[in-house]
């Protein structure tokens, strides 16, 4: 029930306002408070934190790919709350629980992040360069964060930094000293979701602003397993729309669909993305009952994203020269796919 109301949401809503989204380079709020009302996050947390459900990887990979098949710039905009109040579900103490994931999913949806990825050519989420300092019963915060979606207009960040030897995570207020958001990023792809790089200086915060039980490969794996299920959504996207067309169109007598290049590329492109989507099911099932998932996640991940840039390169060779046209969504997904490695921290399941 839950996939097909994300189904019918992203067929009627976002697919139909994506071109636009895309020109515009903004997503309507009505658009995104409609996807919000589907309740994804709320069903993830628990009645007594403001919510009505369990937390589900499997239901959260399945909303993603449905999401994504729709517009992967709308589907992660709906879901950036999700990477700000999980990992405080997961590794937050029951304090921290109650006064943040009420407050995000108690009204609509509102812009909190996360803040993950760095902006180095060699960026390891399990080595990170933004650092945090014990200092005067607190925590001081250095670094430099890119993709954080909404940064200009969040509330609060859940920034992620390195503390003696391992990855912590702390509630950073908007309004910190030392934090500085810098100019909406102009990216080749997801032309409609505002990202943007945060600088931190020496930014202050208290002891009680760290999560107090982080186990970082657990979130790590869920937010790999989250962008990897909205690659196989573009994926399907391509290869259903260059389907279509490819036996449609006709060419030398009959659709390009019987003819032997076009059908072996959509042959291929079938297999790979249900061999992905596989990968994807297998890590949010290992998360599910509490198995260690860290390599099938990563795993996940490179194969979608490999899948994601393969198929929506080969829909656009299907199109031919339709296919360079912005009239036609394959260009956007193509570019939109380049990027799927780099959107590590926008979502999580």
């Amino acid at each position: 029930m839950l996939v097909e109301a994300v189904r019918r949401y992203a067929a009627n809503d976002l697919r139909p306002a994506a071109h636009e989204a895309d020109e515009r380079g903004e997503l309507a709020p009505g658009l995104i408070a409609k996807g919000w009302e589907l309740g994804l996050l709320q069903a993830s947390v628990p009645e007594r934190f403001g919510g009505f459900g369990d937390r589900s990887a499997v239901s959260g990979v399945l909303a993603a790919e449905e999401l994504a098949w729709g517009d992967l710039a709308g589907a992660l905009a709906i879901l950036t709350p999700n990477a700000f109040a999980l990992p405080v579900l997961l590794g937050g103490s029951d304090e921290q629980k109650q006064n943040w994931i009420p407050e995000v999913v108690g009204s609509g949806w509102r812009p909190y992040a996360a803040a993950l990825f760095e902006p180095h050519f060699d960026f390891t989420s399990g080595e990170l360069r933004t650092m945090a300092t014990a200092e005067n019963g607190g925590y001081a915060l250095s670094g430099r964060k890119t993709h954080v979606p909404f940064a200009s207009q969040a509330e609060h960040l859940l920034v992620f930094a390195e503390l003696d030897g391992s990855p912590q995570a702390f509630v950073v207020p908007r309004a910190a000293e030392g934090l500085q958001i810098g100019e909406r990023l102009q990216l080749l792809g997801l032309h409609a979701l505002p990202l943007f790089e945060v600088a931190l200086d020496q930014v202050r915060v208290p002891a009680e602003a760290r999560l107090a039980h982080l186990d970082f490969p657990v979130i790590l794996a869920s937010l790999q397993v989250a962008i990897a299920a909205a690659a196989i959504g573009v994926s399907r996207a391509g290869f259903e729309y260059a389907l279509q067309y490819a036996k449609q169109r006709e060419a030398f007598g009959g659709p390009i669909a019987q003819k032997q290049a076009i059908a072996f590329m959509l042959a291929e492109m079938a297999t790979e993305i249900d061999g992905a989507r596989l990968m994807v099911w297998e890590a949010a099932w290992q998360l599910d009952h509490g198995l260690p998932a860290t390599k099938s996640a990563y795993l996940a991940l490179l194969g979608a994203a490999d899948t994601a840039m393969m198929v929506t390169d080969r829909a656009v060779q299907i199109l031919g020269g339709h296919g360079y046209i912005r009239d036609h969504p394959v260009e956007r997904w193509m570019r939109d796919a380049r990027g799927i490695q780099t959107f590590l921290g926008l979502a999580m399941v």
